[in-house]
């Protein structure tokens, strides 16, 4: 019986041990560049960006010229930083919500009375 409860315990440690935490998850899986897609009144507006994961899930990085800010956790992304629309020059917060699905991200932005879905992928190597 000690075999079996030890041999039990032992298994469960290692089951528990090996899995990684989300916020590992996220570093492992946003990390790096991505190509933008978004939804906008004028028509598509493309952006690459490129993200770095913390093992809590802060998410830091580039938007273009901007400096992202935000967190990434249980394959959510939220981001809110200042941007200046080129075609404006307006300055403001622009808002990213979304979720990593089947190894894209798809959601929502947010930037002064604007707002409209997007799509992002990992570019394409040559």
């Amino acid at each position: 019986m000690k075999f079996i409860t030890a041999l039990a315990l032992g298994l469960l440690c290692i089951a528990f041990g090996s899995t990684p935490s989300s916020a590992q998850d996220a570093a492992a899986t946003i990390d790096g560049k991505w190509h933008f897609v978004l939804d906008t009144p004028g028509g598509d507006r493309e952006i690459d960006s490129e993200f770095t994961v913390d093992k809590d899930g802060n998410v830091t990085g580039k938007w273009g010229n901007a400096t992202v800010a935000g967190t990434f956790t249980d394959g959510k992304l939220n981001l809110s930083f200042s941007m200046t629309a080129e075609e404006t020059g307006e300055t403001g917060p622009l808002k990213i919500t979304g979720k990593l699905d089947q190894g894209d991200l798809t959601g929502n932005w947010e930037f002064s009375s604007y707002s409209g879905t997007f799509k992002a992928s990992r570019p394409k190597t040559a």
